[in-house]
């Protein structure tokens, strides 16, 4: 049974929603999800620098 991840510093960049967790080896994460209707997008990185970047320059793919 996978652990839930609880998001202990969260921001957002236009559609997109930083957060900052722990994983099941008790490194810190940073995942970013888009928020916009039918979009899906979401991706984990290593740092929080990373995640910032890759939400500046997302673009919903929405047909």
């Amino acid at each position: 049974m996978p652990r839930r991840a609880f998001f202990h510093s969260t921001h957002q960049i236009g559609p997109v929603q930083i957060g900052t967790f722990r994983d099941r080896h008790a490194r810190t994460r940073h995942a970013a999800v888009c928020t916009a209707d039918n979009c899906g997008w979401s991706a984990d990185y290593a740092t929080q620098a990373a995640a910032q970047l890759a939400a500046r320059s997302h673009r919903c793919r929405i047909a």
